[in-house]
């Protein structure tokens, strides 16, 4: 079996293409809006690196238990932050009621049949309750399918998404790429603004939440 961190590896490489700049451009004004809907409804005080509760507003808690744990092996909590720290259930289950509704029915549909093929297979088990290897090999045999295809898809976007859009909670996901929110521009750009005084630098995620 694969280790973890060569899993980490495959899942999100094979989930790049879903993160393309293209379809992002195109769908982030309505992404955008659902998540900066999501974050309004954080009014309980952070911690450092698991979100607070929230009330599910289209997952069941047994489906949220489900997706959640999928999400875990898309990208699994370790020596860096996951799916679960970054909070990327509460992205999925918004964006389901808002910017991904017109998907709404097909999640709940692929995730039935999620659900009941694996407790038929582990005398009726969920899947959020099975050992992560027993989860990351079940995914193996259904990776191909429409139903993980848009979870994956959700997952990432609610990893890598900013802050103060509802997802990437404390900015775990950037934690994730190494990335670091600093603007490290200075004036002047170029010819045209050289002489110009009143540049004000963009602030830090840190500092917009201060």
């Amino acid at each position: 079996m694969d280790t973890p961190e060569s899993s980490r590896r495959g899942f999100l490489q094979s989930g790049g293409a879903l993160l393309s700049a293209g379809w992002i451009a195109a769908h982030w004004p309505a992404i955008a809006r659902s998540a900066e809907e999501a974050r309004a409804q954080l009014s309980t005080p952070v911690s450092m690196t698991a979100p607070p509760f929230r009330r599910f507003e289209f997952l069941q808690p047994l489906e949220a238990l489900d997706v959640e744990a999928i999400a875990e092996q898309i990208v699994p909590s370790g020596a860096t932050p996951g799916a679960r720290e970054a909070g990327a259930i509460h992205f999925i289950d918004h964006s389901l009621v808002t910017v991904f509704d017109w998907q709404a029915a097909h999640f709940r549909a692929g995730l039935a049949d999620f659900q009941h093929t694996f407790a038929q297979a582990h005398s009726g088990s969920a899947f959020g309750h099975a050992a992560p290897a027993l989860q990351l090999d079940y995914l193996r045999g259904v990776d191909h399918t429409p139903f993980f295809a848009l979870v994956r898809q959700l997952t990432l976007l609610g990893m890598f998404t900013l802050p103060e859009y509802g997802g990437n909670y404390r900015q775990q996901g950037w934690k994730l790429l190494g990335y670091v929110d600093v603007h490290v521009f200075s004036p002047p750009f170029g010819y045209y603004d050289a002489r110009y005084t009143g540049f004000v630098p963009y602030p830090t995620t840190t500092e917009r939440h201060s």
